[in-house]
């Protein structure tokens, strides 16, 4: 540690807006038989960005992303703070999986769409750790910590990032795009944990 700062930079990604769905809801949208059609790999394990899309409808308008695989036991949508306002949804920051309460919205496929009562969120700005990982740069599952970002004139230290230990993991920041775009950041970039 220097100043606070870890000396060990970590890899800082955009999360872009996408939503996870479970394997009755793809039915009904895509229609029985279809499956998931892998476009890209992402940095955690096993996860993968579709080519399949679906229309996310709000009361106020409507927002077209990508699913994200493998399929998962409840349908989540994950949106920044700005997209609430465009669907007309109020803006709940939690972590993922943490849907009890949380608005819900139209989702709309080729084939069909589904309403759900609940499961739109603003992702809390985290960091995925492993177990080894997380020994390496001193920190521990559910920890509290700041990020530094950016060495393009727009520096931002983050505040409330939460750490996620888990062995399924590979360690990275995942920041939202209203969180990037203030930090002025493009693809990844470097950053720094402050304990």
């Amino acid at each position: 540690m220097i100043g606070g700062y870890t000396m060990k930079a970590i890899m800082v990604e955009t999360s872009a807006h996408h939503l996870h769905v479970t394997a009755e809801t793809f039915a009904t949208l895509y229609g029985e038989g279809a499956t998931l059609t892998n476009k890209k790999d992402l940095s955690q394990p096993g996860q993968f960005a579709c080519a399949e899309k679906v229309t996310v409808v709000g009361t106020k308008g409507e927002i077209t992303m990508s699913i994200l695989g493998p399929f998962r036991p409840e349908d989540q949508v994950e949106i920044s703070m700005t997209e609430t306002r465009k669907l007309g949804v109020q803006g709940f920051i939690r972590e993922s999986g943490d849907l009890a309460g949380t608005p819900g919205c139209i989702l709309r496929g080729p084939k069909g769409e589904v309403e759900i009562d609940h499961g739109v969120i603003v992702a809390q700005r985290h960091i995925h750790m492993t177990p080894e990982s997380a020994a390496e740069y001193g920190v521990e599952d559910k920890e509290i910590v700041k990020v530094a970002v950016g060495d393009n004139g727009r520096k931002l230290v983050f505040d409330d990032v939460i750490v996620r230990v888990s062995p399924k993991y590979a360690p990275a920041v995942h920041l939202d795009t209203d969180e990037a775009n203030a930090a002025g950041l493009m693809g990844t970039t470097d950053g720094y944990i402050i304990k």
